[in-house]
């Protein structure tokens, strides 16, 4: 009989590449994640890793045997998820992950809700990137996330995460009518690596030209704090663009950014993830249709009035 913790441990394996990251994740000794991973073996009676050194690989079984293992652990949620379905209302720690500006604008009203509705629900918040997400809940790490997309960068969960769209923002270039304007500017973007960052580089290698990055800054009121320092140009989204300081104008592109719950897959119908996104829903600001046609940008904010723009390059 094949034991679901080892199998927790060779899908780790899977998704991070070492030994030592697994331990890491689930908090074992690289030396307890060997035996567990030895004892799956002979539980499986096939090799399932490869050894080179200190190196360790998947076989073919192995590979084989990850395929398998996602569908035998996301059955496993769902039986947990009826189980405190059956339990009653939802209690208990909600381990929640979120990316800094919706950890600014949007959770402290969603955790006030479900403070309200939910008193045996123990929330517990994480900055985390997206890119991180993914691994964070394989890892049993996190219950539930925000994260983000962008256009022009492509999804960063992977198949063993569910995900419910919560709403999309539009995207604002600061004080320049366009980004074929920006050309020779200094750039604000991202630290690479982050969404933020790779998202402003294919905007702008869309529009025709390779961004001069002079800084990397990851908190948006930082960067908007930047450009008003005459630092350089960024790409804003809309929640972080309510009230830009002096110096600051906001012109409207054709992008945007959409904020998703993530959760294990097989959680879908689990009480407490429910209540999150429940919450996450209600406390979601109002943010202006991100199909606004082309040829307007607003004057000086996110919420002023709107009149024609040059150019949407």
């Amino acid at each position: 009989m094949l034991d679901p913790r080892k199998l927790h441990l060779l899908r780790e394996l899977a998704r991070r590449g070492t030994i030592a990251a697994v331990a890491e994740a689930v908090t074992f000794t690289p030396s307890a994640v060997s035996q567990q991973l030895s004892a799956l073996e002979r539980e499986a009676g096939v090799p399932l890793l490869e050894r080179t050194g200190r190196r360790v690989s998947l076989t073919p079984a192995g590979r084989l045997l990850v395929e398998h293992a996602q569908a035998v652990l996301e059955q496993l949620d769902r039986a947990s998820a009826a189980l405190a379905a059956v339990r009653g209302g939802p209690s208990g720690p909600l381990r929640i992950g979120a990316f800094p500006t919706a950890v600014r604008v949007l959770l402290p009203a969603a955790l006030a809700a479900l403070a309200a509705e939910h008193p045996g629900l123990e929330p517990m918040v994480a900055e985390i990137d997206p890119a991180d997400v993914s691994a964070a809940l394989g890892a049993g790490e996190l219950d539930v996330a925000l994260v983000h997309e962008y256009d022009f960068v492509p999804p960063v969960t992977d198949d063993s995460v569910g995900v419910e769209p919560l709403f999309a923002e539009p995207m604002y270039l600061t004080n320049h009518p366009s980004l074929a304007a920006a050309r020779e500017e200094a750039w604000i973007t991202g630290k690479p690596g982050t969404l933020c960052h790779a998202m402003a580089v294919r905007a702008c290698q869309a529009a025709g030209f390779e961004p001069r990055v002079r800084h990397h800054v990851d908190d948006f009121d930082a960067v908007l704090a930047f450009v008003a320092a005459g630092q350089g140009v960024a790409l804003v989204p809309h929640l972080a663009a309510a009230a830009p300081p002096p110096g600051v104008t906001l012109t409207r592109l054709p992008l945007e950014r959409r904020t998703l719950a993530a959760f294990r897959r097989g959680h879908d119908d689990h009480p407490a993830i429910h209540a999150a996104i429940t919450a996450f829903r209600a406390a979601t600001p109002p943010c202006p249709q991100p199909a606004e046609p082309p040829g307007q940008r607003p004057r000086t904010a996110a919420t002023s009035a709107w009149e024609p723009a040059e150019s949407w390059s």
